[in-house]
């Protein structure tokens, strides 16, 4: 499947709820608090990032980079 359907797809999935039903746009704190619990919930034994620091900021500068190369393309 192309990138383009794919894209095409997921982006019905957030047209189909109203903006005002979306709670993590409209409340970033939830978001947050959602995000935490989420990292709670997994042991601490299987935190890579927590343990691995250089691990968590080379995923973090891949993921910079990937975001950066994906607006280029689309101006």
């Amino acid at each position: 499947m192309s990138l383009e359907k794919r894209r095409e797809i997921a982006s019905k999935g957030g047209q189909s709820v109203p903006a005002e039903r979306r709670s993590f746009s409209q409340d970033p704190g939830l978001a947050a608090k959602a995000g935490k619990k989420g990292g709670q919930s997994v042991s601490p034994a299987n935190r890579s990032f927590s343990k691995d620091h250089a691990l968590a900021a080379k995923a973090g500068k891949k993921g910079g980079m990937a975001a950066y190369k994906n607006r280029q393309k689309d101006e």
